[in-house]
């Protein structure tokens, strides 16, 4: 990362689109992230991000793993692609202070590299990653086939269907760099009708054009993965963040990367939770493509607390 992308990873938005609610978006939102994505280089196998000027409290869980997996990747050669990642989160990241990443080439194989990220803040871990990557190579090909949805562009923009909820609770102005249209009920308003099922479907794409860079397509995806996969337990309860008093964070994700795809085109993302207890959470995604490919599966574990 050079001086002016950490300049452009972290300055002040202006002169920019903004959304009813007076959100940020479009394509300089999206320039922004992919900025963020472009890390320093401190030295052969350390990394450093930025997050970006305007933030929650804690660094979003899909930026750090998007950073990390951009970290690994820029040890690999460019023809081995990232087929899957497991990942854990430690501690909230500090959204004021940089990231290191300090990656271990565990190994370098005939058909398969595999990479070990570990991002740190003030001395410890706070997210620990690894990655593996493989060669193309033919081989048997199948899939599940896409649930039958409404088009994106007959639904509403997620600023007309979240219109007054991110004020309400406190994140009106985050910027937007992901364009989210809900098929499912959105889940500040499916709580008004009481638990249903377990079960959260949006359409999403990168809010601009992206460059032709494989492993930035894959990291822009990692960062919107983790984005509404929660939804999916949440409304199997009739609560959601904000307006009722639940504490959430993620424990851990993992995604399997299955075919190629564009992250600037729209995808479908279709989750689901087989499970909640103990104060924690289960779901799954599934990505397809506007044209029904599977490209991608997510599994993630959270932590989920409702207070008295």
């Amino acid at each position: 990362m050079t001086e002016a992308a950490r300049a452009a990873a972290t300055a002040e938005f202006s002169d920019v689109p903004l959304d009813i609610d007076g959100v940020p978006h479009g394509q300089p939102v999206l320039d922004r992230l992919v900025a963020l994505l472009d890390l320093e280089r401190i030295e052969e196998n350390i990394f450093r991000g930025v997050s970006p000027a305007q933030s929650p409290v804690r660094v979003f869980g899909g930026q750090v793993a998007g950073q990390a997996l951009v970290a690994a990747g820029r040890t690999v050669p460019p023809e081995r692609r990232v087929h899957s990642l497991h990942s854990y989160f430690i501690r909230g990241g500090d959204p004021t202070v940089p990231i290191v990443y300090e990656v271990d080439r565990i190994r370098d194989g005939r058909s398969f590299t595999t990479r070990r990220v570990v991002a740190v803040q003030h001395g410890k871990a706070i997210f620990a990653l690894s990655a593996s990557f493989q060669l193309d190579e033919p081989g048997l090909d199948h899939q599940e086939p896409m649930p039958a949805v409404p088009s994106p562009t007959t639904l509403p923009t997620y600023a007309e269907s979240a219109s007054g909820y991110l004020e309400k609770v406190g994140m009106a102005g985050l910027p937007r760099p992901i364009d989210i249209r809900y098929v499912t009920e959105p889940p500040w308003r499916a709580r008004d009708d009481g638990p249903g099922e377990a079960r959260s479907q949006v359409w999403m794409r990168a809010d601009g054009k992206l460059p032709d860079d494989d492993l930035l397509h894959v990291c822009v995806l990692a960062y919107a993965s983790d984005l509404t996969l929660l939804d999916s337990i949440l409304v199997r309860h009739g609560v959601y963040w904000g307006t009722d008093k639940v504490l959430g964070a993620s424990l851990d994700h993992a995604m399997w990367f299955h075919r190629r795809f564009r992250a600037d085109e729209w995808f479908l993302y279709d989750c689901a939770s087989p499970s909640a207890s103990g104060a924690r959470g289960l779901a799954t995604g599934h990505f397809y493509s506007h044209g029904g490919e599977l490209v991608a599966t997510v599994v993630q574990e959270g932590l989920l607390r409702v207070l008295p």
